[in-house]
């Protein structure tokens, strides 16, 4: 075993037990825990689970990448992501929190239908399925580089983790353990952040010194005959850029194991103040990965360029072992560098590698390498833990006990979601072993389904009244179906042909359309149906307030 392997070994193990103690002494028998953490979870607390629920594998792991290769393009996943979250303050959180419930289709369905409700169910399902499988694949790849494991193998260590804690103590084992896990991916991002931009620039606070080297990273880039970092729409085209960010945005807004979080606080003030702190939390990695991803690249081209393939460093061996790193067959000296397989470029690096890599390349020793590893499995298991949670609170309350058997038991419907919970783990990992793009990518993916198919129908339920049943139903299927249909006109899922992109707009950046498609068809649906019953327009009324004291809304009738 090598001192790399020794240290992240150290690190996940102890990391591992933490999280699995935790869930075991945070433990639930009853569905008001298991769901919604007994509606008692500090403000702050929540905000830093939020932002571990939140800061996926992607941000962690592949953001940084995203920035490095994309240069100023990059910069809409940085505005998107965290964008999203003043949407979430201002439009949905505090008001979703007065309702009380257990479900982001619980709210869809007393505001409008059963019939919604399921439909709003299966949207939450295929977004959540779509997001852990990054997460999956996330894990996949620190175990396959630090501790020489397969993608397959270590998927699976990952699963069983997930799998363990989430079980155990279901939303109040898993908030408690995203704050734990918090603690750790901000110090693992933190720490070489720090130490690499004192090396750089002799100034250790990156979010100020990376400004001194993007005069460098132009020219060094330009003599390996990259696009110039710091020149807007080299990588992408404008509109997609501005498609990208808004479904991002918009699509953070309406994530449904985002938005269950702020059911856990113990008030609808709470849950406003959770979105800051999440927000300031979220703040500290997001301002830092602009610099890891410019430190980093920097690093890079200069540690490669024009050296023979037999004398470049030995990161490049270790993450070629992976199958993350490819030198072009017969270059005898590097001259280029691309994150496209298909660019024929002499190293070819997969955007994932860059935050872990980042240490190795920046030549730190042993013990913060195996940080940064923990710190990215940190990440990948605290999403992934609540998108499960989504999956399984989806099955047994939307699905079994809401309409299959309305008698069951809390004890009967807790089992239903752990058995629930461990069928979507194993569809989880085979889909992370084989994902269909890049960890980001993946993840942006999912965004874009929220984006077209909650955000329109919660919105609408909270600030028009008007809206009905058929006019929720009709637009949510018509934005996912958009969305997920254009998704796979342009990717090469299931053996199907791949297509290039209409209009310059990537797969990525179809969530927003695929949002306007769905509040225009909820408006006109509506507007030529009839209206909703009055006991739901006082509802409404009442909901529009979340700071204000008075009875809770009926439901909608059965039916309704």
């Amino acid at each position: 075993m090598s001192e790399i392997q020794l240290w992240t070994t150290i690190f996940i193990v102890l990391t591992f037990a933490l999280y699995i103690v935790i869930a075991w002494r945070s433990r639930v028998s009853e569905t008001e825990g298991f769901y919604v953490a007994g509606h008692g979870i500090p403000t702050v607390a929540n905000g830093a689970a939020v932002a571990a629920d939140w800061m996926s594998a992607a941000s962690f792991i592949s953001m940084a990448g995203l920035v490095a290769f994309l240069g100023s393009d990059g910069s809409i996943y940085l505005m998107g992501w965290t964008g999203g979250f003043v949407l979430l303050a201002m439009l949905i959180a505090p008001y979703l929190r007065k309702w009380g419930k257990f479900t982001v289709p619980e709210f869809v369905g007393d505001r409008y239908s059963e019939a919604v409700r399921t439909i709003a169910a299966a949207a939450a399902i295929i977004i959540s399925f779509t997001y852990v499988v990054g997460q999956m694949n996330g894990g996949g790849i620190v175990f396959s580089r630090f501790l020489g494991l397969d993608i397959t193998g270590g998927v699976l260590v990952a699963a069983a983790v997930i799998f363990i804690y989430s079980v155990l103590g279901g939303m109040k084992g898993i908030t408690w353990t995203q704050v734990a896990q918090y603690t750790v991916l901000i110090i693992a991002y933190l720490i070489p952040a720090v130490a690499v931009a004192q090396l750089i620039t002799g100034f250790p606070i990156p979010q100020l010194s990376f400004g001194q080297i993007l005069g460098e990273l132009n020219s060094v880039g330009a003599q390996m005959g990259l696009n110039e970092y710091t020149q807007a729409f080299t990588e992408r085209p404008m509109v997609d850029v501005f498609l990208v960010a808004l479904t991002l945005m918009i699509g953070t807004a309406g994530l449904p194991h985002v938005i269950i979080r702020f059911y856990t606080t113990k008030t609808v003030r709470g849950a406003r103040y959770s979105a800051f702190w999440a927000l300031f939390f979220i703040a500290l990695l997001y301002t830092t990965a602009p610099a890891v991803g410019a430190f980093t690249k920097l690093n890079l081209m200069e540690g490669v360029r024009g050296r023979a393939v037999d004398q470049l460093p030995d990161w490049v061996q270790n993450w070629a072992n992976t199958g993350l790193v490819e030198v072009a067959p017969g270059v005898e000296r590097i001259g280029s560098i691309s994150n496209d397989a298909e660019a024929g470029a002499d190293l070819t690096i997969n955007n994932d590698i860059l935050v872990l890599a980042s240490p190795e390349i920046a030549g730190l020793p042993a013990p913060i390498i195996g940080l940064v590893a923990a710190g990215g499995m940190a990440a990948a298991l605290s999403t992934a833990a609540g998108l499960l949670l989504v999956i399984s609170s989806s099955v047994s309350h939307d699905f079994y006990f809401r309409r299959i058997r309305k008698s069951a038991s809390d004890r009967e419907r807790l089992l239903v979601g752990r058995i629930a919970m461990g069928g979507a783990v194993i569809v989880a990992v085979i889909a992370g072993i084989n994902p269909p793009a890049f960890v980001a990518q993946v993840v942006a993916f999912a965004f874009g389904l929220a984006a077209s198919s909650f955000f329109p129908a919660i919105v609408l339920g909270i600030f028009w009244k008007r809206c009905n049943a058929i006019g929720a139903a009709s637009g949510i299927v018509a934005g996912l179906a958009l969305t997920i249909t254009y998704m796979l006109y342009t990717l090469d899922v299931f053996g199907l042909q791949e297509h290039d992109h209409i209009l310059d707009i990537s797969p990525e950046a179809i969530g927003a359309i695929g949002a306007l498609v769905n509040f225009v068809v909820a408006i006109v649906v509506s507007k030529l149906t009839a209206p909703p019953p009055v006991h739901l327009s006082e509802m409404v009324e009442n909901l529009r307030y979340p700071g204000k004291r008075g009875q809770k809304p009926a439901a909608t009738p059965e039916g309704g």
